[in-house]
């Protein structure tokens, strides 16, 4: 296994790592910056956009000519041509305090995204589900901070985390319908280190990997909720993490340069940078595009 810095990006809050099978690229967000890259496997022609508010997450559409995006104030529409953004629908104007963070697109092309609380401390936030015709359902709520959606290769089953609770769930996914149902604990993080569960993936294998933020791991778990595996990054603010390259078989890391909330700690030379991870013997599953 080589742990690599794929990019010296220096993102405040780098984030959601998507990568794309048909364009053989690499997207990643600076959530606080309100910033969407785009790179290719090994880390040339870097590419940004500029979004107008935070943004959580992204999906790419199905043409592959601009994005969906989650931002401060729900969500939008991101042109790749012209860096136009228009707003597809705000499911919380009553909650200014509120923004909507990470989401997953599931093999039907819907993009399921969740809202949180920006202080991270009230449960204020909820859980949507954006269908192709821009219909947008409430599918959960109660929440803090949303992260780590995913789904498994089987298509039945539904993951997710309220970071603050200690937990990550596992939900009944009906992919024909796009419902969840029957919310339980999938597993229980280690928080004994100061870490929490952040953004997630699932690799060919069915097992889940998340990152543990502020306590700079990820970790892998089996299909029944088991640790497999403890990787110790470089870095101790690694935000998310997601399978790619050509093959799939390269793990690519997140990571912020400054903290959101002025009680966590800093880290050295390497914060915030994108991370490649080569040699784990494993590989992902492709990630749809939104509408497809």
């Amino acid at each position: 296994m080589r742990i690599d810095v794929l990019l010296d990006v220096k993102t405040t809050l780098g984030e959601g790592p998507l990568w794309d099978v048909g364009q053989e690229r690499l997207y990643f967000i600076d959530s606080f910056d309100g910033r969407v890259f785009r790179t290719t496997a090994d880390g040339g022609e870097l590419r940004a956009w500029d979004v107008p508010e935070k943004i959580g997450s992204m999906a790419l559409r199905k043409d592959g000519e601009g994005a969906i995006v989650s931002l401060q104030n729900g969500f939008h529409a991101l042109d790749f041509k012209t860096g136009d953004v228009d707003l597809i629908h705000d499911p919380e104007p009553d909650r200014p305090a509120n923004r909507i963070n990470d989401g997953k697109v599931d093999r039907k092309g819907r993009f399921f995204a969740g809202s949180m609380d920006t202080m991270e401390e009230g449960p204020f936030g909820a859980l949507y589900r954006l269908d192709p015709d821009f219909t947008v359902t409430k599918v959960d709520s109660g929440i803090i901070c949303s992260n780590g959606p995913c789904f498994s290769p089987d298509d039945r089953t539904f993951y997710f985390a309220d970071t603050w609770t200690g937990e990550i769930w596992a939900y009944d996914f009906d992919v024909s319908t796009g419902a969840i149902a029957n919310r339980r604990t999938f597993t229980r993080v280690d928080t004994a280190g100061g870490g929490a569960a952040d953004g997630s993936t699932v690799d060919s294998e069915g097992c889940l990997w998340n990152a543990l933020v502020y306590a700079g791991k990820l970790v892998r778990y089996t299909p029944d909720g088991a640790v497999d595996r403890v990787i110790d990054m470089p870095v101790k603010k690694v935000t998310s993490v997601m399978f790619g390259g050509p093959k799939l078989d390269i793990l690519y890391v997140t990571s912020m340069a400054k903290p959101p909330l002025p009680r966590f700690p800093g880290d050295g030379v390497m914060r915030g940078s994108l991370f490649a991870i080569h040699g784990l013997g494993i590989t992902g599953v492709p990630e749809p595009r939104f509408g497809a």
